[in-house]
């Protein structure tokens, strides 16, 4: 087991245990831009680090009844059969032409910039949705909208690995605002759990998982956020995402203007 990579799953864990934002956020980039793992095998290794990390999360979720079912399963509607997609386009297409790799490369950086939006702008995005009620969705325009945002994200999860947690989280949010951030936090959790194991399921098929390096992230990145969480309570949350946000602008543009 290579030292460096449990070092990395710790490094992750605890910015994940301190910010909240999702690991695949740091993990895919990290792995692709300073280890030099090819762009399919970083995405497939990160999607069943997620599932697992996921699945003990929505079980704690679920004990504190903070899951949106209801919610879970529109989204699921959606981001399922996407990611099945997305995995046949990938098998396909296939995984190792440079090209492919190139394009999920420019995903991966443009899904990070998606997660710099979603972390800067979530709270003032929150608070014109609140002060323009007119403007919120209901009945089935909301249903629909869900199963679309699933549909979208199923497919950015499958190529990038990068969407179920701060760009998820987000759409939470504007689309259900009188959720509470437990609520949001669990629902994005819980229909996170079932794509990330689809989109892993389709990445084992296409034999780009590399398990001895899942292991090694394991094993670093549960201690991590643990430790990671404790640390957030002293540390103020705006220098924490002004700093998150400044590395991960680094990272997109490394991975979309790297030759």
């Amino acid at each position: 087991m290579d030292v460096s990579f449990v070092v990395s799953g710790f490094a992750v864990g605890l910015l994940v245990g301190m910010t909240g934002v999702g690991g695949g956020s740091l993990m895919t980039p990290l792995l692709t831009l300073l280890f030099g793992v090819s762009p399919a095998v970083a995405v497939g290794t990160d999607l069943a680090f997620a599932s697992i990390t996921k699945g003990v999360g929505t079980f704690t979720h679920r004990l504190r009844g903070t899951v949106h079912w209801d919610i879970v399963r529109r989204l699921c509607i959606g981001a399922l059969p996407a990611a099945l997609l997305a995995s046949l386009s990938l098998k396909y297409f296939g995984t190792l032409n440079q090209d492919i790799g190139q394009l999920i490369r420019y995903m991966i950086g443009g899904s990070v910039l998606l997660t710099v939006v979603a972390l800067l702008f979530k709270r003032k995005m929150l608070e014109w949705i609140t002060a323009h009620p007119e403007r919120q969705l209901q009945g089935r325009s909301l249903a629909l909208a869900t199963i679309v945002s699933g549909a979208v994200l199923g497919v950015l999860v499958t190529i990038s690995s990068i969407g179920a947690g701060a760009i998820g989280a987000t759409v939470l949010v504007l689309l259900y605002p009188r959720l509470t951030a437990a609520e949001v936090a669990g629902t994005d959790i819980a229909y996170a759990v079932p794509l990330t194991a689809i989109a892993a399921v389709g990445h084992w098929w296409l034999g780009s998982i590399d398990w001895n390096l899942l292991l090694a992230l394991l094993v670093g990145s549960l201690p991590g956020i643990t430790l990671g969480s404790y640390v957030a309570r002293a540390v103020p949350e705006k220098l924490l995402r002004g700093l998150l946000a400044m590395i991960l602008v680094t990272v997109a543009f490394k991975l979309i203007f790297k030759s």
